[in-house]
């Protein structure tokens, strides 16, 4: 028996073949995929969505506060909620409330309807992201632990490499709506995948909120989450923007925009892969670079980025940079709490999504109140708040024989 079997009891998922195993891995990846682009799809859509429902881009932004925010409350309750419920079988249903989600969101007649949608999509997505950051441990054998949670979180990386650039190209030439609607399709084919492709995963322990709260007690954790607030909270406040920043900025088109969004999404995918194999030897050295670097981008593009090419580059570091930023943390968070995967990633996801909804709610009072540009000197600020945090907080060690 390994010892994460002795702490956690053997998961019967272990018992499957390897190839079974990592087929649930790429069902989860799918999944995690599908929340995030859901989530993300008014990010390449704010200005046809705000015209269509007339509101202003600071109030479209709303759209991903309120999803974010509702993510943020719904995943440590939910996670509690569940008990000894099989995790294969909530998977299936909270992915069947995201579908219901992006369904109302491509119907919505105003925002008031846009609302509820985003509020259904936010609970969706924080149960499956909350219940599948911490299953790829049951999944595959022990050694291949690190390589399966960083293929599930590269879903979140290439969400913004396919997901929300696609949304963006669709919605140019079909109209936002249909963008929601090939969402909906989407987390059908999740449903379908997550159905066969996974095994029973009985819930190893029930989890009190209590206990999920109990956690801030642990300062590696609390300085994870600090870090993860600020990080999160400083990339959303720029980046939930970025596309009017790129239209005053770069004087850029719809198809343009697109563009720029699949090159920061390319970067994101490599930055996923680098920063998991760095923060598994070195978490705070990982976090140190990534804010660092993120910080420094952020505040360069209003002023370097007048040119294309220029933006394209400043956009493909600042992906780099990001992508490394939820398996950095995750990671960060899983190795401060090993005892307690699910009840950490529940807080993590919760934390992670406050942030994302405090981001966008923060760059929509400085772009309606200061200026579109001012989104990216509040995201610098914040991403330099995350790096003096990340070098005097509490890290926890890194994994044995990392």
């Amino acid at each position: 028996m390994t010892q994460v079997e002795e702490s956690t009891g053997t998961p019967p998922a272990r018992q499957r073949s390897p190839l079974g195993g990592w087929l649930g891995v790429v069902a989860l990846a799918l999944g995690t995929f599908t929340v995030v682009t859901s989530e993300m799809l008014p990010v390449g859509l704010l200005t046809p969505m705000g015209e269509s429902l007339r509101i202003s881009e600071g109030v479209a932004g709303l759209t991903l506060t309120i999803t974010g925010l509702v993510a943020a409350v719904s995943s440590p309750v939910l996670v509690s909620m569940l008990g000894r419920t099989d995790r294969r079988m909530a998977l299936c249903v909270l992915v069947a409330v995201l579908v219901v989600g992006n369904l109302g969101a491509a119907w919505a007649p105003n925002f008031g309807i846009m609302v509820v949608a985003r509020i259904l999509v936010g609970i969706g997505m924080g149960g499956v992201w909350a219940i599948a950051a911490g299953l790829a441990v049951r999944l595959v054998p022990a050694k291949s632990v690190g390589p399966a949670t960083s293929l599930v979180f590269s879903g979140i990386a290439v969400a913004s490499v396919l997901g929300v650039p696609a949304g963006t190209y669709l919605g140019a030439a079909a109209g936002w709506r249909s963008a929601f609607l090939a969402a909906a399709g989407l987390g059908l084919v999740v449903l379908l995948a997550a159905a066969v492709l996974l095994p029973r995963l009985p819930a190893e322990r029930a989890i009190p909120l209590g206990g999920v709260m109990g956690l801030f007690g642990n300062a590696q954790v609390r300085t994870g989450l600090i870090v993860v607030g600020f990080v999160v909270t400083g990339h959303f406040a720029a980046y939930t923007y970025i596309r009017p920043v790129l239209e005053d900025v770069s004087g850029v088109g719809a198809g343009m925009i697109g563009t720029l969004l699949l090159v920061y999404g390319v970067a994101g995918v490599a930055g996923n892969f680098v920063a998991g194999a760095g923060a598994a030897r070195s978490p705070r050295r990982t976090l140190l670079v990534i804010s660092a670097v993120m910080a420094a981008t952020v505040i360069a593009l209003p002023w370097l980025g007048g040119s294309v090419a220029l933006a394209a580059v400043l956009m493909a570091v600042w992906g780099l940079s990001y992508g490394g930023v939820s398996v950095s943390t995750q990671t960060w968070i899983l190795l401060a709490s090993p005892d307690a995967r699910e009840a950490a990633s529940s807080l993590f996801v919760g934390v992670f999504n406050g942030a994302i909804a405090l981001g966008a709610l923060i760059g929509g009072l400085a772009a309606d109140g200061v200026g579109i540009t001012a989104v990216m000197w509040v995201g610098g600020a914040l991403a330099v708040g995350a790096l003096v945090t990340t070098a005097v907080g509490r890290s926890p060690a890194p994994a044995v024989g990392a």
